[in-house]
């Protein structure tokens, strides 16, 4: 069998979570060889500016895509909500593993819950969409930008001036950090997820029908169908990291429910719906067409002009 090259960021979490993902494959495959190739983004290299502010989709992942083209490597290994949600025509997500825990996680100094923090407390995060929902339901808070890996935030929490940090659940589990530094999980009640939180996506090239065989292997389908319907919302909407977008999916049986979220970044302005259905695709339509008919669409429209 081939030599398999993947492709990952160079982030401490990119690699444990490539590494973890190599694991399973090769749980089922223990004759594979494969190697990391470690390949840097703009997103990376842009780290003293808020993602919002940079623009455009793909920070995480249009390096790593080229490589695929290039043949320098055979799959990429993201985190999903990195990815895009259309890819171009030759590229796949061959496989969409288990999902990790898709939730936030609320990190605070002295343990102080969200509900009970003072006026005027300071909250840590890079996300407008985490950021809006915040606003939202605490206006009394103040939202500063914060980025940088999991060690650099949880260090800025206990050395500058904040009073809590908000990071995804799925990075902390996956670098095996105890459940003890988690003040409390947010569950979608309180902060809906971003699209596709928690999962990943394993990226290749269409034509490369050996592989995906492989990958097929080590395939969630209920994950899959859960992502796809987030991704669908995703992609109707027109979202990015530039727009406060949320949106969670849960498959019981045949139903798949499903809440897609559309936020002014100050969190005053609020389009939310729900829908249940068996189509992922179409639920995901059936959701952007509600919140574009409640005016949702003008927040988008208005953001990508300012970024541009």
């Amino acid at each position: 069998m081939r030599k398999i090259i993947v492709g990952s960021r160079k982030s401490k979490l990119a690699l444990t979570q490539s590494q973890q993902f190599i694991d399973k494959l090769k749980a089922k495959y223990p004759e594979l060889d494969i190697e990391i190739k470690e390949i840097v983004t703009k997103g990376d290299k842009i780290v003293d500016v808020q993602l919002s502010k940079v623009g455009g989709k793909g920070l995480f992942v249009k390096e790593i895509q080229k490589a695929l083209f290039d043949h320098e490597i055979d799959f990429a290994i993201h985190s999903l909500k990195d990815v895009p949600s259309e890819l171009p025509s030759a590229l796949t997500l061959g496989c969409i593993p288990e999902r990790e825990i898709p939730f936030d996680a609320y990190i605070a100094n002295h343990h102080i819950k969200l509900a009970d923090l003072k006026p005027g407390s300071i909250v840590g995060t890079s996300s407008l969409r985490r950021g809006a929902q915040i606003l939202a339901k605490y206006p009394h808070l103040e939202i500063k930008w914060i980025r940088g890996n999991i060690d650099t935030r949880i260090q800025k929490l206990e050395t500058e001036e904040f009073d809590a940090i908000i990071l995804a659940a799925a990075g902390l589990k996956r670098m095996g950090w105890s459940d003890d530094i988690v003040t409390e999980y947010l569950r979608e009640d309180t902060m809906l997820p971003a699209i596709g939180q928690g999962a990943l996506g394993i990226e290749c090239r269409s034509d490369d029908t050996e592989l995906l065989e492989i990958l097929k292997t080590v395939h969630d389908e209920d994950v899959y169908t859960c992502v796809t319907c987030e991704r669908t919302f995703l992609n109707e909407m027109d979202g990015s990291c530039k727009v406060p977008i949320a949106g969670y999916a849960t498959k019981d049986g045949d139903q798949i429910s499903f809440t897609g979220l559309i936020m002014s970044p100050d969190g005053k302005e609020r389009y939310e719906c729900s829908r249940v259905g068996t189509d992922p695709v179409q639920i995901g339509k059936e959701v952007s067409n509600e919140l574009k008919n409640q005016g949702a669409y003008e927040i988008i429209k208005k953001l990508n002009e300012e970024a541009e």
